[in-house]
């Protein structure tokens, strides 16, 4: 062994007895320990691990990168995933990809319409409108949060190319329904997994119903490098577009590092350029930088041998709270389900009836004093948050559900770093505010 492996071998060692002495868990007290709605689960492996890449000093997308890529791929199985700084730069480049002239008459064009949920998270919306697409809402049915397969089909109109639509808090939506809507009509279906890694629908896993589907690695998530992304597709047409966007525009997909991988790197003719112009800087679309780091990457393949585990933590989680609150229905809108699904879930969403003595406002406010966080679902009806208030787009229906929601909904958290402890507290807290 060279004293620099002998180096590395101690170094990771040491790693392992530091995470013990850093990362000590401590007792759980009520009111004064905090119950967080989301946080990151991790043990020595994840730290061994972007140790190990920084010991290499490769400071972008390298050999952990391509082995998540390959392991995440597999996990649902898909033919293709494409790692990326963050979901939102997923969501921008599964869009982005669409609107390729190498699609001919399939690619999106300005001005075509893509229908969305009014509820939800703006950067699910926020392609479609960098990409001069024009967001066609419609509204979540109460208790799932997503929109009914009836009320998409009622917003398809003649310049409808597109659904994008995320599974919100984890719980699926008609993705098999709408794919098959989509192919009768020649419609591209994108996907929003953010919330969603892990969940099923029929059996199957929810990113493997749309022709692309995007991942969100943020702490939040089911899985987490910090900040990271992904893109997975079925369409290797697709997914070569989605990696030169993510990769500068060029039309090269050598890895970073790498070069002449198709064999002919001085004889191409493209465009205006001329003969044999370096294919490492001939750019097929106007694209980004977008890639994620090989350290985000270590974490991340550390994390997803954590999966199962983490998903079947939340089920557990969001089942204890349900039980626990299962007879509030004169005052909450209690979550379920989606028909057929076996959902990973994001959170555990209440909306408080109009007909209750309280207000969301009050409930939230007696919870964050006890120390128990608490969010909104998200934008609310996002038509009406300030930065959407001139956008072209168009409404199907009064999005009257998205309204109550903005005015009444919140959730907590499900994360499997949350005791039964803290459910329990978070369970009590909640009965004694209504008087149960």
């Amino acid at each position: 062994m060279s004293d620099a492996a002998a180096l590395r071998a101690q170094i990771l060692e040491l790693v392992g007895r530091y995470h013990e002495a850093a990362f000590a868990s401590g007792s759980f007290v009520p009111g004064v320990s905090t119950v967080p709605v989301s946080g990151k689960v991790f043990d020595a492996s994840e730290i061994e691990l972007l140790v190990d890449s920084s010991l290499d000093f490769w400071l972008t997308a390298g050999r952990y990168a391509e082995t998540f890529e390959e392991k995440f791929a597999a996990t649902f199985p898909v033919k293709k995933a494409l790692l990326c700084n963050s979901g939102s730069s997923a969501n921008l480049l599964a869009v982005s990809a669409l609107t390729s002239p190498r699609l001919g008459d399939r690619a999106l064009r300005d001005g075509d319409e893509v229908i969305t949920a009014a509820a939800g998270f703006p950067t699910t919306v926020n392609p479609l409108i960098q990409n001069r697409l024009v967001p066609v809402f419609v509204d979540v049915q109460l208790g799932t949060y997503g929109p009914s397969v009836e009320q998409v089909v009622e917003a398809i109109g003649p310049r409808t190319r597109a659904i994008v639509l995320a599974h919100t808090l984890g719980n699926p939506y008609d993705a098999a329904a709408l794919r098959k809507i989509a192919d009768e009509r020649d419609l591209w279906l994108i996907e929003d997994n953010c919330d969603a890694l892990g969940s099923e629908l029929d059996n199957q896993r929810t990113g493997t119903f749309g022709h692309l589907a995007t991942s969100s690695f943020y702490p939040a998530h089911q899985i987490t490098m910090g900040e990271g992304g992904c893109v997975i597709t079925d369409l290797p047409v697709v997914a070569k577009i989605a990696e030169s966007f993510r990769d500068w525009g060029r039309d090269c997909w050598c890895a970073p590092g790498k070069e002449n991988t198709c064999g002919k790197r001085f004889d191409w003719q493209f465009g205006r350029l001329p003969y044999g112009y370096d294919h490492k800087y001939t750019y097929s679309h106007i694209g980004y930088n977008l890639k994620a780091t090989d350290m985000q990457a270590a974490v991340g393949v550390a994390q997803l041998d954590k999966l199962d585990g983490f998903v079947a933590a939340r089920r557990d989680n969001w089942r204890y709270l349900a039980a626990g609150l299962a007879d509030l229905e004169e005052f909450f809108v209690l979550p379920e389900a989606a028909p057929r699904s076996n959902p990973s879930w994001f959170g555990f969403a209440l909306t408080v009836r109009p007909e209750a003595p309280f207000g969301r406002h009050e409930l939230v406010k007696h919870l964050e004093e006890r120390k128990i966080g608490t969010r909104e679902l998200f934008a609310g009806n996002l038509i009406r948050q300030p930065a959407y208030l001139d956008i072209p787009h168009r409404v199907v229906g009064d999005l009257s559900v998205s309204d109550m929601v903005m005015e009444s909904t919140f959730w907590v958290g499900v994360y499997p770093g949350l005791s039964t402890e803290m459910l329990d507290y978070i369970i009590t807290t909640i009965r004694d505010f209504v008087g149960t």
